[in-house]
């Protein structure tokens, strides 16, 4: 179990906005957005965030980059819930298609399956490509991302 694993299951005791408090606190982009971390494991990330104004675009709806930041948080977290500590995970590559026109608030859901948890935890290095839906209030998908993440050792060798 690593740190994030290990401060997930503390707060995860506590009502559902301190979470989100403590992530926002140290990822300070997520925390300024206003990301929601609805659910947080090793298997699964939910995160959310609601149409408001500072995040709006010119048409009203969430901008396209706060999309793009509420699929890779969700990403980026599921994989950080399974790199060991001794690792440092990093997004290699980001790809996303915007299919349709989002309608209100927005909700990622990032999931890894047991393969892709059991290399991160036992290869050197690697790289993971991290599964993510991204709907609207519509229950459709404006966005269609594909998030690439890799893991590296956080001490180079000599």
């Amino acid at each position: 179990m690593n740190r994030l694993e290990k401060l997930v299951k503390k707060l995860n005791k506590y009502p559902s906005p301190v979470l989100s408090f403590a992530i926002g606190r140290t990822v300070k982009f997520v925390g300024t957005a206003g990301v929601r971390l609805e659910e947080m494991t090793t298997e699964r990330v939910i995160a959310s965030l609601k149409n408001k104004k500072k995040v709006r675009n010119h048409i009203g709806q969430i901008h396209a980059a706060a999309m793009v930041l509420l699929a890779e948080t969700a990403t980026g977290l599921v994989v950080g819930m399974n790199v060991p500590d001794d690792k440092i995970p990093l997004v290699k590559s980001l790809k996303t298609d915007f299919v349709r026109r989002s309608k209100g608030a927005m909700r990622a859901e990032a999931w890894l399956d047991d393969q892709q948890k059991q290399r991160i935890l036992t290869d050197e290095k690697g790289e993971v490509l991290v599964k993510v839906i991204v709907t609207d209030e519509s229950g459709a998908s404006p966005i269609e991302c594909e998030m690439l993440w890799a893991w590296i050792p956080k001490k180079r060798k000599q």
